[in-house]
Protein backbone atom coordinates (compact mmCIF):
# COMPACT_ATOMS: atom_id res chain seq x y z
CA UNK A 1 0.00 0.00 0.00
CA UNK A 2 2.86 2.59 -0.40
CA UNK A 3 1.57 3.92 -3.81
CA UNK A 4 -2.07 4.22 -2.45
CA UNK A 5 -3.85 7.51 -2.36
CA UNK A 6 -6.68 7.90 0.58
CA UNK A 7 -9.30 9.75 -0.64
CA UNK A 8 -11.33 10.77 2.17
CA UNK A 9 -8.99 13.43 3.84
CA UNK A 10 -8.68 14.90 -0.06
CA UNK A 11 -11.21 18.01 -0.77
CA UNK A 12 -12.53 18.06 -4.07
CA UNK A 13 -9.75 20.79 -5.31
CA UNK A 14 -6.81 18.60 -3.91
CA UNK A 15 -8.01 15.84 -6.30
CA UNK A 16 -8.65 18.10 -9.10
CA UNK A 17 -5.01 19.72 -8.48
CA UNK A 18 -3.13 16.37 -7.93
CA UNK A 19 -4.45 14.98 -11.37
CA UNK A 20 -3.63 17.94 -13.27
CA UNK A 21 -0.25 18.09 -12.04
CA UNK A 22 0.15 14.60 -12.63
CA UNK A 23 -0.54 14.64 -16.44
CA UNK A 24 0.79 17.77 -16.92
CA UNK A 25 3.99 16.11 -16.33
CA UNK A 26 3.09 13.05 -18.07
CA UNK A 27 2.40 15.29 -21.16
CA UNK A 28 5.41 17.24 -20.99
CA UNK A 29 7.43 14.03 -20.75
CA UNK A 30 5.71 12.71 -24.04
CA UNK A 31 6.52 15.88 -25.72
CA UNK A 32 9.81 16.28 -24.40
CA UNK A 33 10.59 12.71 -26.47
CA UNK A 34 8.66 13.31 -29.27
CA UNK A 35 10.72 16.76 -30.07
CA UNK A 36 13.76 14.80 -29.37
CA UNK A 37 12.71 12.10 -31.90
CA UNK A 38 11.80 14.65 -34.74
CA UNK A 39 14.85 16.39 -34.12
CA UNK A 40 17.43 13.49 -34.57
CA UNK A 41 15.34 11.48 -37.46
CA UNK A 42 15.53 14.38 -39.88
CA UNK A 43 16.77 14.55 -43.42
CA UNK A 44 18.71 16.85 -44.65
CA UNK A 45 19.88 17.55 -47.86
CA UNK A 46 23.10 18.14 -49.25
CA UNK A 47 23.09 21.63 -48.98
CA UNK A 48 21.43 21.73 -45.30
CA UNK A 49 24.37 19.11 -44.54
CA UNK A 50 27.01 21.47 -45.86
CA UNK A 51 25.76 24.16 -43.55
CA UNK A 52 24.91 22.08 -41.08
CA UNK A 53 28.82 20.89 -40.90
CA UNK A 54 30.10 24.37 -42.22
CA UNK A 55 31.27 22.83 -45.46
CA UNK A 56 31.76 22.78 -48.99
CA UNK A 57 29.84 20.33 -51.52
CA UNK A 58 33.20 18.89 -52.48
CA UNK A 59 34.34 18.43 -49.16
CA UNK A 60 30.57 16.71 -48.31
CA UNK A 61 31.18 14.19 -51.59
CA UNK A 62 34.52 13.21 -50.65
CA UNK A 63 33.37 12.08 -47.07
CA UNK A 64 30.71 10.30 -48.65
CA UNK A 65 33.00 8.46 -50.98
CA UNK A 66 35.45 7.76 -48.21
CA UNK A 67 32.48 6.19 -45.97
CA UNK A 68 32.60 8.78 -43.08
CA UNK A 69 29.29 9.70 -43.84
CA UNK A 70 26.50 7.63 -45.33
CA UNK A 71 23.91 9.20 -47.68
CA UNK A 72 20.79 7.98 -48.70
CA UNK A 73 18.62 8.85 -52.34
CA UNK A 74 16.30 8.75 -54.27
CA UNK A 75 16.50 8.92 -57.53
CA UNK A 76 19.60 11.72 -58.36
CA UNK A 77 18.93 13.08 -54.64
CA UNK A 78 21.07 12.62 -51.37
CA UNK A 79 19.95 12.69 -48.11
CA UNK A 80 21.51 12.76 -45.04
CA UNK A 81 20.33 11.79 -41.35
CA UNK A 82 21.13 14.53 -38.56
CA UNK A 83 21.37 11.81 -35.84
CA UNK A 84 24.23 9.68 -38.38
CA UNK A 85 26.20 13.51 -38.82
CA UNK A 86 26.53 13.70 -35.16
CA UNK A 87 27.57 10.45 -34.29
CA UNK A 88 30.41 11.45 -36.83
CA UNK A 89 31.25 13.79 -35.01
CA UNK A 90 34.28 12.75 -32.77
CA UNK A 91 35.62 14.43 -30.09
CA UNK A 92 39.94 16.02 -30.54
CA UNK A 93 42.05 15.93 -27.70
CA UNK A 94 44.26 18.72 -27.28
Amino acid sequence: MKNSIILQDLSVEELQELIGTTVKKSVAELQKELESKKFTEELLTREQTCDFLKINSSTLWSYTVKGKLKAYGIGARRYYKRSELLECLTLLKK
